[in-house]
């Protein structure tokens, strides 16, 4: 049972993380200047979408699933090391 509370304290973590990565993390002020969207129009095309929009959306997308997966990596290392020394020390 206490492995079950676990791994389900662990997706919500991460949910919650992934989440707050969604709210906060951002790579240009809101709303975006002319510049920036002629930017993202042309990386856009480079990379073969027309779409622009949904590029944006994906990429944002996978940014913050990267910030979510290197926060919740560093919040279970900094925990372990935490009851490691509680532990042994």
């Amino acid at each position: 049972m206490a492995t079950l509370v676990r791994r389900a304290f662990k997706i919500l973590l991460f949910c919650a993380l992934f989440l707050l990565a969604g709210r906060y993390v951002h790579t240009y002020p809101m709303p975006m200047t002319r510049q920036q969207q002629h930017y993202l129009i042309v990386i856009s095309q480079s990379f073969g979408v027309d779409d622009y929009e949904m590029f944006y959306i994906v990429a944002m997308i996978v940014i913050d699933l990267v910030v979510a997966i290197a926060v919740y990596v560093m919040l279970l290392k900094l925990w372990q090391r935490y009851w490691m020394k509680r532990r042994y020390g």
